[in-house]
């Protein structure tokens, strides 16, 4: 799986959002201008807190108008730039995200979360070079984050370097020994490479760790029964499809970076009579 929109650490600056108290005008200059000023300034922080609390209960519509006047009115603040540039890539308003978190990055250049960001701007353009060089900065600046290990993995997954992908997706497990969606890719990319019980390992951990990860249930549930344990496999599958029927459809498992030899059976499993009813009872999402 990739990274979704939805978590990208954009959401770190709505948490740990406060409005900072307006700087006092000098004393010899203008007072009203420099109070005119302050004002607008605070009016444009306590606008971008909104949006920030918005965009935590996903109420993206709403928050991205105050983000974008919370913009203007206080210009200077890289963490404002930072939560537009986050909102608007989840609109997939993409060349504006980017420009937001461009001018974020000058206004401060150590916030690792903000290359990051950008990263996904760019991976989910398919401009996989522009993702990897952001990637790679930010860990430069936050080497430990176990998300950005994971991006780069996926980026690294997506230039076919696999080694590389498989290398970043260990070290984020390093950092974090939960991380299922690491443990999840290696899955993939094992399966890809012929390795079904390499990756039926590597899924059957990831299902240990969170029982209501649909992704790797359905993996493993597609593998097993693939492999002739069928009894098992069709009771993983229906599970998996309980729990969230998006994995039941093809683009959405090929935009998690599920590969062409996984998603061959998984069309095949998806095709049963039982599986199919499973389908139908679960809502799409």
């Amino acid at each position: 799986m990739p990274k979704n929109v939805s978590l990208i650490s954009f959401l770190v600056v709505c948490s740990l959002w406060s409005v900072p108290r307006a700087a006092h005008a000098q004393a010899l200059a203008p007072y009203t201008l420099q109070l005119d000023a302050a004002k607008l300034e605070k009016q444009g922080l306590s606008l971008a807190q909104e949006a920030a609390q918005l965009g935590q209960f996903q109420q993206f519509e709403l928050a991205l108008p105050r983000a974008k006047l919370a913009s203007q009115l206080a210009p200077k603040n890289d963490k404002v730039w930072f939560l537009l540039g986050g909102l608007q890539l989840q609109a997939k308003d993409y060349d504006a995200a980017i420009a937001a978190l461009q001018k974020a990055q000058s206004l401060n250049p150590k916030n690792a979360d903000v290359l990051f960001a950008l990263g996904s701007a760019n991976f989910q353009q398919q401009k996989y070079q522009a993702a990897l060089g952001n990637y790679q900065t930010g860990l430069q600046l936050k080497p430990n984050d176990p998300d950005g290990l994971f991006d780069l993995g996926n980026t690294y997954y997506m230039l076919g370097r696999l080694p590389d992908a498989i290398a970043q997706y260990n070290k984020a497990v390093s950092q974090n020994k939960k991380f299922w969606p690491a443990i999840n890719n290696i899955g993939l990319i094992k399966y890809e490479q012929g390795d079904s019980e390499g990756a039926i390992k590597q899924w059957q951990s990831a299902v240990t760790l969170d029982k209501q990860a649909a992704e790797p249930l359905l993996a493993l549930a597609v593998a097993l029964y693939t492999k002739g344990d069928r009894q098992q496999g069709l009771k993983m599958g229906e599970t998996a499809l309980r729990i969230d029927g998006r994995y039941g459809d093809l683009d959405f498992l090929k935009q998690n970076l599920w590969g062409q030899r996984l998603l061959s059976d998984t069309k095949k499993f998806l095709e049963l009579p039982s599986i199919q009813a499973a389908l139908e009872q679960q809502p799409s999402q």
